[in-house]
């Protein structure tokens, strides 16, 4: 090749570099991706449980199931045990989120301590895998080490206490085969969701500027409000065809059809697929081209389907960070999803989250709005 064939392409590479060194929102995301990688893989995820919110149901009330009680609490793995008197309250429990575990003490545990054959039962749910086969793990090894019977003051120099474990009966619902394939399509729907919702929705107003018809657009007769509902109505109809196509995919293929109401997933839908529509024109509305509105949405996508809990269960993560999850609409797309999937949930078990997503779409709205409005003058 000839000399002026390299002198080309320096010269258009040095120009080139020289729009990038100027592009600020490319350089800031360049700069921030790899930093928050780094601290998400690096300080936040781990397998370890931790955090995990967990109910007691002591029909026994003897110093022994309390003592079992204050054992399985001093591993650090465990939130404050929440005090049920029932099942059916174990049960609700489990199948809103509000506990991962339920240890049952039977009331006969004193006496079978006594015979040395004491037995518990740990109910898990079963939706997340991983989190309930660590969880029993832990459960069983505190229940392993336990002694059930002291020796007298006077033996204590010889011995402390003479070892007889607990046998822990473990019982998981929900998935009771702890099968990684329910726990991942179950949230199949929100990962293409948040996908498209992101992508879709980015580059529209930026679109806009960079035709030259931003303008023209906001000198129509319409609110900011207008238009930014006008653009989601046509990707809300996209929406419900790949909902029902990652639905009816996972039914037909691998046998996984919601347990609960689809009436409540379809309604659930509507406020996460607005909420996610709402930060891809967010996106949008702040950046200058095209590629900029690429480079955030990246940055959107990846910490929600890391923060989200639909790969990682959330309840393991720091408090801040685990607050910080809560900013995705993904994050309560998932508890619903799961509940309404694997746990059978209707529309009383996700009208929390249908809240938080509906609050989210309110604020950006807003947001977007506000950004917007200098414009029109």
């Amino acid at each position: 090749m000839s000399r002026r064939f390299w002198s080309n392409v320096l010269a258009v590479a040095y120009r080139e570099a020289r729009v990038v060194r100027h592009d600020q929102a490319f350089l800031g995301v360049v700069l921030m991706q790899p930093i928050m990688m780094l601290v998400i893989f690096g300080l936040v995820l781990s397998n370890k449980p931790a955090n995990v919110p967990w109910a007691v149901l002591d029909r026994s009330a003897g110093a022994s199931a309390r003592r079992l009680v204050a054992e399985v609490q001093a591993t650090g793995y465990f939130r404050p045990f929440r005090s049920i008197g029932s099942y059916d309250e174990a049960r609700d429990l489990l199948q809103r989120g509000k506990a991962l575990a339920v240890l049952v003490i039977p009331k006969d545990f004193r006496r079978d301590v006594e015979r040395g054959r004491p037995q518990v039962q740990l109910l898990l749910d079963g939706s997340d895998p991983l989190s309930a086969a660590r969880i029993g793990a832990y459960v069983a090894e505190v229940a392993g080490a336990f002694a059930t019977r002291l020796v007298p003051a006077s033996a204590r120099h010889v011995a402390p206490r003479l070892p007889g474990p607990i046998d822990v009966r473990q019982r998981f619902w929900f998935n009771p085969t702890l099968s990684d394939r329910v726990f991942f399509l179950a949230a199949f729907a929100g990962m293409l969701l948040t996908n498209l919702c992101l992508s879709v929705t980015s580059g529209a107003l930026v679109g806009e500027r960079e035709m030259g018809t931003y303008e023209q657009m906001l000198a129509l007769p319409t609110t900011p409000l207008e238009i930014v509902l006008g653009k989601l109505v046509p990707y809300v109809v996209v929406c419900y065809g790949l909902l029902l196509f990652a639905v009816l995919s996972s039914g037909l293929v691998f046998g996984i059809w919601p347990q609960g109401s689809w009436f409540a997933l379809l309604a659930i839908t509507l406020p996460f697929v607005l909420a996610s529509l709402a930060i891809g024109v967010l996106v949008s509305v702040l950046a200058q081209t095209t590629a900029q509105s690429v480079f955030i949405t990246v940055f959107f996508i990846m910490p929600s389907f890391v923060l989200s809990g639909v790969m990682y269960p959330y309840q393991f993560m720091p408090r801040g960070v685990r607050d910080l999850g809560g900013l995705f609409p993904l994050r309560w797309y998932q508890i619903a999803l799961r509940r309404i999937v694997e746990r059978g949930g209707g529309f009383a078990e996700v009208l929390g989250p249908a809240l938080a997503l509906g609050g989210l779409f309110a604020l950006l709205l807003v947001l977007i709005r506000w950004r917007m409005r200098p414009r029109l003058g």
